[in-house]
């Protein structure tokens, strides 16, 4: 007896798709189970951190899989295609919404870190840290929130990011380099070495 399930987890992303065409519910499962995590995370990134809204804008995201699988070019990379779809929802998402005023970091606790001179040595620097630069990157706009989340927490290369925007790799560096330095600016007092890092990262990749 075939083992379906095994035989499916070694098929590559691209070669799951015809299969998921054709209604096959075990294809489809598969290439679930290897983005549904990573789509909901970006969601939840884009989308103001909001549980909800992320569990919705991914089952969407697959309800589109399914619906416009049949479009999908089996010579194409599957992530940078999931991505795609991803990126045109949240665009389309951020044009409905309202846009909220700038709000900068708190100022008394902006004060104390630099007072102090706090660098990220516990796990409660770690969180704050993670609280304040979701707020930051809440003040981009989409085009360098989209391109910091795909690079830096979502992993991808320059190059990916460049095929799932649609724009030349020397935008999506330019992109992120902005965005670096503006986030340093804000974040500097957390940790020294966030812009230096983060700057070198960017030029070489």
């Amino acid at each position: 007896m075939i083992n379906f399930r095994k035989k499916y987890k070694q098929l590559k992303d691209e070669e799951l798709m015809p299969y998921v065409v054709r209604g096959n519910e075990r294809a489809f499962d598969e290439l679930y189970n290897r983005y549904s995590s990573k789509m909901h995370y970006y969601f939840f990134r884009m989308l103001g951190q909001s549980q909800d809204r992320a569990d919705d804008f991914t089952q969407e995201l697959f309800i589109r899989i399914i619906e416009k699988g049949a479009y999908f070019d089996t010579k194409q990379r599957f992530s940078t295609w999931i991505y795609a779809v991803a990126s045109n929802m949240c665009k389309n998402e951020y044009r409905r919404m309202e846009r909220r005023p700038e709000q900068a970091l708190p100022e008394h606790f902006e004060i104390a870190m630099a007072r102090d001179g706090l660098i990220l040595d516990s796990e409660t620097d770690k969180e704050l840290f993670r609280q304040h630069l979701a707020k930051a990157l809440e003040q981009l706009d989409f085009a360098h929130r989209q391109c910091f989340i795909l690079r830096y927490q979502q992993d991808l290369g320059v190059r990916e990011i460049s095929e799932i925007i649609g724009c030349p790799e020397g935008t999506v560096k330019s992109r992120l380099y902005y965005t670096l330095r503006k986030l340093a600016a804000q974040l500097h007092f957390f940790h020294p070495n966030f812009s230096k890092k983060k700057k070198h990262e960017a030029q070489t990749r």
